[in-house]
């Protein structure tokens, strides 16, 4: 399967710290930086490719998106990294089920929790 263009995930009350330090060690990124209200920068790299990473928080529903804008993460579709940002972040990850298609549900989510638990869920409808 050929890498998304661009990673987005919607993570849940993450720690700051916690981000920082799985960014880090992830993409060799240095903390994330203000770039203006409610939203962070910063910029890793990957195999001599840079990734420019933004974090929005209150982005929908009391969560913040992280968005990774770069094909050359080290996941090839959000799921992937929904599932790593679950266990390392210990919080609640929601993702896109896939690669958005005219005709797909666009309130549909993977919805990911620490435990490794996964539920398809309508966003943001699910009440949850």
């Amino acid at each position: 399967m050929e890498a998304y263009p661009d990673i987005e995930i919607y993570l849940a009350k993450a720690k700051l710290e916690a981000l920082n330090a799985w960014l880090g060690e992830t993409l060799d990124t240095p903390p994330l930086a203000s770039a203006g209200k409610h939203r962070w920068r910063t910029q890793g790299q990957r195999n001599g490719h840079a990734i420019a990473i933004l974090l929005v928080a209150k982005a929908a529903d009391g969560f913040a998106s992280l968005w990774f804008d770069s094909p050359d993460t080290p996941w090839t579709t959000d799921t992937d990294c929904a599932r790593e940002a679950a266990n390392r972040l210990d919080c609640e990850v929601r993702c896109s089920l896939g690669g958005w298609q005219p005709g797909d549900d666009p309130d549909a989510f993977l919805q990911v929790l620490p435990d490794g638990s996964e539920a398809t869920i309508d966003w943001p409808d699910s009440g949850q």
